[in-house]
């Protein structure tokens, strides 16, 4: 099962960056199998069902973000591959990272009671053999769900962790380092090979966000870059947010 529209909106991602639906698949296959045992979704929806969560994106903005993103050490923070490293090299933790493994290798080997949600796609076939290394993972497809892999909805890391968020039903969202602009960010990804197609991709994931933003009772807030749906605040502003909550 996965957020409602989600099938005719991965359609349109699949016409629109030429992708492979047989090659998506065939990665989910092989991830499943890789899987062993069913994970635990329980664990899961308690860190974020009507909670205010934090999404964390390797955005420009996200190193500005960690002093306060410390002070907030009992709001889960659901933080996009990359972004995992400037956390975890800040003494913040993740609560759950969310990750395709393109840029893993900083930390995967620092990774302890994170749950990590990694997804396969046609493009990272040959690095999902990693998720052996990952003691509390669960699987996730932009395809038809099955076994042990689920769809949460999303298309980018970013934005697959607001769409986790909502699958879950978190009560309120605040994002970090979603910048969403022509400069990427130093967490992003070590080596980007076409710079111009990762910002064809983050403008893809920006326009899903608002779409994801229409319809639900979920507050969507944003540090970072303006987004329709999302009310733009400042570092000063959360504390009043989640007060009722802590």
């Amino acid at each position: 099962m996965s957020i409602s529209g989600w099938e005719r909106k991965y359609a349109q991602i699949i016409e629109e960056f030429d992708y492979n639906e047989e090659d998506d698949e065939k990665s989910a296959k092989l991830l499943n199998s890789l899987l062993k045992s069913k994970p635990s979704i329980e664990k899961l929806k308690s860190r974020i069902e009507n909670r205010t969560v934090f999404v964390v994106g390797a955005g420009p903005s996200v190193s500005s973000s960690i002093h306060i993103l410390k002070k907030f050490q009992n709001v889960t923070k659901i933080v996009a591959d990359g972004a995992a490293y400037a956390l975890i090299k800040n003494n913040v933790e993740p609560d759950i990272i969310v990750t395709d493994l393109d840029g893993c290798d900083e930390y995967i080997n620092n990774i302890k009671d994170e749950i990590v949600i990694v997804h396969a796609h046609g493009d990272n076939y040959d690095k999902l053999k990693l998720v052996t290394k990952i003691k509390n993972c669960i699987g996730t497809t932009e395809t038809k769900p099955f076994g042990n892999i689920y769809n949460f909805g999303g298309f980018t890391d970013g934005d697959r962790c607001v769409f986790l968020a909502a699958y879950f039903h978190a009560k309120k969202i605040i994002l970090f380092g979603m910048d969403f602009g022509n400069v990427i960010g130093e967490y992003s990804k070590k080596t980007v090979q076409n710079k111009l197609l990762k910002i064809k991709k983050m403008k893809k994931a920006k326009d899903l966000l608002e779409w994801l933003a229409t319809g639900t009772k979920i507050k969507f807030y944003t540090t970072s870059s303006q987004i329709k749906g999302f009310t733009k605040i400042n570092y000063n502003d959360i504390k009043n947010i989640i007060r009722s909550e802590f």
